[in-house]
């Protein structure tokens, strides 16, 4: 008996394209899977977090963020989860490419854990974006304070998360493990529905796309 091992996205069964919720007027929220997201954990190296330092930017044309902040470089970005910790998310090197990159170019200063089939991101967007996630998020997004550019490790109704705000739109990715994937889905699709909710098709990046 032959065995199907085609890679499936982790929301395949549940992230159908249409409108939902409310269908009066323009939607304000848009909600998108992310697939072939390379990401992967960077921690440093006993002993060796000044030189990862030192090598992050000539490697990846971005420094390490010291807070809980998301920088992008033109191959990978990098969000602060801890002290001298790191997730990172590439585009341009999906799936285990981005664990095999940084495996090699930071060698002897950072242990590295691919996290791309571990995760599924999310990219929500919309004029009511902020709304739907605040019902289950308990820091504030507020734009003085939440701004392109801020990153969270948090909880959204009990469920773990990283969350980073990519522009003023505003556009939020959020990174979920992928047991708890579907759980999410629907609670998003749920806090989204009374301001109408559209689901577009898992965006797959193009070829010589960034991050």
């Amino acid at each position: 008996m032959s065995i199907d091992l085609t890679s499936r996205s982790a929301l395949a069964a549940v992230a159908n394209p249409g409108r939902y919720g409310r269908k009066d007027g323009p939607a304000g929220v848009t909600i998108t899977e992310r697939v072939d997201v390379g990401l992967a954990t960077v921690m440093a190296r006993r002993g060796q977090a000044t030189a990862l330092r030192d090598v992050v930017p000539s490697a990846y044309g971005v420094a390490l963020p010291d807070t809980s902040r998301h920088v992008a470089g033109p191959a990978a970005g990098f969000i602060g989860t801890g002290p001298e910790q790191w997730l990172a998310v590439s585009e341009r090197l999906p799936n285990g490419e981005l664990a095999e990159d940084l495996s090699a170019k930071l060698k002897g200063l950072a242990s590295i854990a691919d996290q791309s089939d571990g995760r599924a991101v999310i990219r929500i967007a919309g004029p009511r974006a902020r709304d739907a996630l605040a019902k289950g998020l308990p820091i504030d997004l507020d734009p003085s304070v939440f701004t392109p550019g801020s990153a969270a490790t948090s909880v959204i109704s009990l469920m773990g998360v990283t969350l980073w705000q990519v522009d003023d739109a505003p556009t939020y990715d959020v990174a979920v493990f992928r047991s708890i994937a579907g759980s999410f889905w629907k609670w998003l699709t749920d806090s989204a529905a009374e301001f109408g909710v559209t689901v577009e098709a898992a965006a797959e990046p193009p070829d010589g796309h960034t991050d």
